[in-house]
């Protein structure tokens, strides 16, 4: 057995070198081609659908709220803050949504998360879009989180809470031919300091999701989002102040969202938004110590002393 694996050691590497300097520019081709008929590809009429948006109350998920309200799809809005939601299922029906209900629920229960797509059943009687969007953040190096409990908290909302939900919606989704948006986070494969358990939920999310698109096939579409930095109350002030990042633009929750919907509508499989944050991507791939460097360098600002434990 060994030996096989000597052998696969020897000529796969050079065999997969030829075949990318052979494949690649056709198939660079052939996404250039499919990026503009898509420009002019029918999307889907969001007219009488039901969308389920976790974290609905603010940012993201409140602007997603208004973009399918603006397209005439009925909503479930989930999220901890009742009387906000309350005030964004308002404003949704004034853009044009038929109906729009409220559930004040915690994705990271277990319970909860059955219960949400109960009460959207039992209210609509379907569901066409589930929008996995609810999520935390923590900023601080990792050695600074002494909070356990913290840190468990990030990973319980925004990983499990989008699988608990998932479990439960997808029997629903299957009868509707519907469709899985998750917003995860271009962090996933930047790994930038201080979010480093943030990036590990978000990694963990297109993991997940990532795999069920093999295990449902065309039952079920999943469009996995990685924003870059977007207007949010995880990125207010004290964002910016602890997390050392600097000169980086900053999208309109609005522009993001109508992004989000487009893609979704379209099938997309993927979507990075802003799409110039894929550079950082491919900057990663090729050259990941520069990038560690960089990112050590410009963000962590803190000289290492030697404590009593390490002497």
């Amino acid at each position: 057995m060994d030996l096989i694996h000597k052998f696969l050691n020897l000529v796969l590497p050079p065999a997969a070198l030829i075949a990318i300097l052979v494949f690649l520019p056709p198939f660079l081709i052939y996404k250039l081609f499919k990026h503009f008929t898509n420009l002019f590809k029918p999307t889907e009429n969001l007219a009488g659908k039901v969308v389920l948006i976790t974290g609905g109350s603010s940012g993201i998920g409140e602007h997603l709220a208004y973009e399918y309200a603006r397209r005439g799809a009925s909503l479930a809005l989930v999220a901890r803050r009742e009387e906000r939601l309350k005030a964004v299922a308002t404003k949704a029906v004034g853009l044009g949504s038929p109906d729009a209900i409220v559930i004040c629920a915690d994705v990271s229960e277990v319970e909860d998360c059955k219960r949400l797509v109960d009460e959207t059943m039992d209210h609509f009687g379907q569901l066409d879009h589930l929008v996995n969007n609810a999520g935390v953040l923590q900023v601080s190096l990792f050695e600074d989180s002494t909070q356990l409990s913290a840190i468990r908290s990030i990973m319980d909302i925004n990983f499990w809470g989008s699988v608990y939900c998932t479990q439960f919606a997808v029997p629903h989704l299957r009868k509707a031919k519907g469709k899985i948006v998750v917003t995860s986070s271009s962090g996933a494969w930047y790994s930038p300091p201080r979010l480093s358990v943030y990036n590990a939920s978000k990694a963990a999310q297109i993991s997940f999701f990532e795999t069920l698109k093999s295990e449902y096939g065309s039952d079920v579409g999943i469009t996995i989002v990685t924003p870059g930095l977007v207007e949010s109350e995880m990125t207010g002030d004290q964002f910016w102040s602890k997390s050392g990042i600097k000169g980086i633009p900053v999208e309109s929750a609005e522009g993001c969202a109508k992004a989000i919907v487009d893609s979704a509508c379209r099938g997309d499989m993927y979507l990075t938004e802003p799409s110039w944050c894929k550079v950082g991507f491919w900057f990663k791939v090729i050259w990941p110590q520069l990038v560690q460097k960089c990112f050590h360098l410009t963000l962590v600002h803190r000289p290492w002393t030697p404590s009593s434990k390490d002497a």
